[in-house]
């Protein structure tokens, strides 16, 4: 595919509060970084968030993206799949594709 690389990418989207334990999670599982979004909204199983900080950052949903390499993965996905075992959140992972791979090493 044109000279680009085939990765994974995730995005999970959980109230600010575990954003922390989701980035130390792509940390651990040898991503190499991540993307914040902060101040997310949205309606799911849990009713409708608003994207605005009402009290305080905690009271807000945050979507973390990451794409590391498809053999880092799944130590990945399954740490998250269980720490949304115990918390409201969402993840979706996809097939990526990127123009520089050594970024994701």
């Amino acid at each position: 595919m044109n000279n680009l690389t085939k990765m994974t990418r995730l995005e999970i989207v959980v109230p600010a509060r575990d954003a922390p334990a989701i980035r130390e999670l792509v940390s651990s599982a040898g991503a190499t970084g991540y993307t914040s979004v902060s101040g997310v909204s949205g309606i799911g199983h849990h009713g409708q968030h608003s994207g605005s900080l009402l009290f305080n950052e905690y009271d807000t949903l945050t979507m973390l993206i990451t794409v590391l390499p498809p053999d880092k993965a799944d130590e990945l996905i399954n740490a998250v799949r269980e720490l949304l075992n115990t918390s409201s959140g969402v993840m979706f992972v996809a097939e990526t594709y990127v123009s520089r791979p050594d970024y994701f090493q």
